[in-house]
């Protein structure tokens, strides 16, 4: 999947060969079909990237069971015999403290502009009767309103409810908050409910050609995607609060094409010299396991093997200065 040109810059297109001359295939057909955005929007940690991957088929957008682990929009494109969905992944929309939430909050609101039609993911409550809107859900949905964006609710996660017919009042409830195009339980984990919630959907949006080509899967370069994937082990790797107060630039990319590898300096942004040492840990060990994840990662990503070279930097109070934040790739 990499690019020899100009450092790991290019948007990335898929891997799978055969499943991109079948999207070619379905994207040369344009009578009938349709070709639009949708923006995925939802509260924190309610499986928003989950799902994009899954709809995909691939990871774009990094996981954790920590909320806020998205922090840019993230395209993912997917093709089939309807047509083509730009999918439009977003930071989860909570109550915005510091500078670097209020760009995640203003990430995920402003992706609503523009954009054909919405996808709304909610987890499903413990019962029906506590089926009740957090005020979250509720900025999201009048933003939704105000520009006239019809919306499919996706209930995620059913396959922990255990007792299935109990969806049904659930989803009445929801109904009865909103007028959604389409209410539709899914597993983004599992995949189920997935396709039936892509037709759905596809419903909404205008016909058209492809607004990407076949073979491209986002919009987002393999830089920025290696990055991503490091910060993802720095979340599933650090306790508590640490994980917020770290980013990670990518400051130097070499490819090799004589050794089909590539070389990639990254530098770890923290706040404080105390959090340096954590994640250093003691004798080099933890900044050692989260490498060895993240070249792993990194090297599917890509294709080939991938050498990561980490270094940890300190700049004080950076997720509280629009200045920093924007120097580290937060910005609009």
């Amino acid at each position: 999947m990499g690019s020899e040109i100009d450092e790991g810059t290019e948007p990335v297109p898929t891997t799978d060969e055969r499943s991109a001359a079948d999207r070619s295939n379905a994207a040369e057909t344009v009578a009938g079909m349709v070709a639009g955005t949708v923006a995925i929007l939802g509260r924190p940690n309610v499986g928003k990237s989950t799902l994009l991957n899954q709809i995909v088929g691939q990871k774009l957008a990094i996981v954790s069971p920590k909320p806020q682990t998205t922090r840019n929009r993230i395209v993912g494109v997917w093709n089939g015999p309807a047509g083509q969905i730009v999918f439009v992944d977003t930071p989860g929309v909570h109550s915005a403290r510091g500078a670097l939430n209020r760009f995640m909050v203003d990430e995920a609101l402003g992706a609503i502009e523009g954009v054909d039609a919405a996808l709304l993911v909610v987890e499903p409550p413990q019962s029906s009767a506590a089926v009740k809107i957090a005020s979250a859900e509720r900025q999201i949905l009048d933003a939704l309103r105000t520009a006239g964006t019809p919306v499919v609710l996706a209930i995620n996660k059913v396959d922990t409810v255990k007792d299935k017919p109990s969806l049904f009042p659930i989803l009445k409830g929801w109904e009865e908050i909103s007028n959604f195009s389409a209410l539709v339980p899914v597993s983004a984990r599992k995949g189920s409910g997935v396709a039936g919630l892509v037709k759905e959907l596809c419903k909404l949006l205008p016909p058209g050609p492809p607004l990407y080509a076949a073979d491209m899967l986002t919009d987002r370069t393999e830089r920025f995607l290696a990055a991503e994937l490091i910060r993802e082990q720095l979340f599933l790797s650090l306790r508590q609060e640490l994980p917020y107060a770290t980013a990670v630039v990518i400051d130097n990319w070499e490819e090799r094409p004589d050794k089909n590898d590539v070389v990639i300096d990254a530098s770890i942004v923290v706040e404080r010299d105390s959090q340096k040492s954590i994640v250093l840990g003691k004798g080099g060990t933890m900044i050692k396991d989260i490498g060895t994840r993240a070249r792993a990662e990194v090297s599917t990503l890509l294709d080939r093997p991938a050498h990561l070279r980490l270094f940890v930097k300190v700049a004080p109070e950076w997720t509280s200065s629009p200045q920093s934040i924007a120097r580290l790739g937060y910005d609009r």
